[in-house]
């Protein structure tokens, strides 16, 4: 299994998933445009993608689903309560996300088997969840836009060998930062997304034996740095005796590695 991310941020979120000859697609909230340029990027052919899951509603994550799964001619899961959304609707065959349970897919072929398990998370678009994905032995977890720490999260999540994890704010540039109180307040919540250091409490809560990378995700490019992320990272790993855990940033306008699970 492997997994690309296509762009991660406030902008736009996708992430590509490999498993075999399945292709799985991750959130689809970047424009039609920079997905199809980025498709090519990551050398994903048209009709490649065999699923299309949804972490939730808001536009920076479903924005071009139901589209993009038109196009790809894919299965789009997704909650119930987003089934009728403008972005979503236009899929030809849409499955509601087991909340808390594990399913299994396929590519169109029947060669690649994938199980997923879709985790709540408190976030202020509900329902909101990460993925745990595993093929065989090998797991990844994609965990973003959570408002706070939370152990029950964790244990549900755990056993990941490649975790992409949100690190969205930096508090002291957040409060210097220009949005207005109302939606600092709505991002700074238990609601909200994690700051540098809360990010590095939930690592510390999902890191097992099994973790080999860990991929700094939905990075603020006006609420924080990239350094800033990785310096808490990494030191959260060096407190922990991890240091041979690989470290890095996702970027909002770039692919990512093809990095293996």
């Amino acid at each position: 299994m492997h997994l690309q991310s296509l762009g991660s941020g406030s902008e736009g979120n996708a992430t590509i998933v490999r498993a075999d000859d399945l292709t799985l697609l991750i959130d689809a909230g970047l424009g039609v445009r920079v997905l199809s340029e980025r498709f090519e990027v990551a050398h994903v052919a048209p009709r490649q993608v065999d699923h299309l899951l949804v972490t939730h509603g808001h536009l920076d994550h479903s924005r071009n689903a139901g589209s993009i799964a038109k196009r790809q001619r894919a299965t789009l899961h997704c909650s119930e309560k987003i089934m009728r959304h403008r972005s979503i609707c236009r899929a030809p065959e849409l499955v509601a996300l087991r909340m808390g349970q594990e399913s299994e897919i396929e590519s169109q072929q029947g060669r690649g088997i994938l199980r997923y398990k879709p985790v709540l998370l408190p976030h202020d678009c509900d329902p909101t969840v990460a993925f745990r994905l595993q093929q065989g032995e090998r797991t990844a977890v994609v965990l973003t836009d959570i408002g706070r720490p939370d152990r029950e999260v964790a244990k549900q999540l755990g056993g990941a060998h490649l975790l992409v994890l949100e690190f969205n704010y930096d508090p002291e540039m957040m409060r210097r930062g220009p949005y207005p109180p109302v939606l600092q307040q709505r991002i700074t919540g238990g609601r909200g997304h994690l700051s540098n250091d809360e990010a590095a409490q939930m690592l510390e809560l999902l890191i097992g034996p099994e973790l080999h990378t860990v991929a700094l995700a939905h990075i603020s490019q006006k609420n924080n740095s990239t350094d800033l992320a990785l310096e808490t990272a990494r030191a959260t790993l060096q407190r922990l005796g991890r240091d041979d855990v690989r470290v890095l940033a996702l970027s909002q306008h770039e692919v990512s590695d093809n990095l293996e699970v």
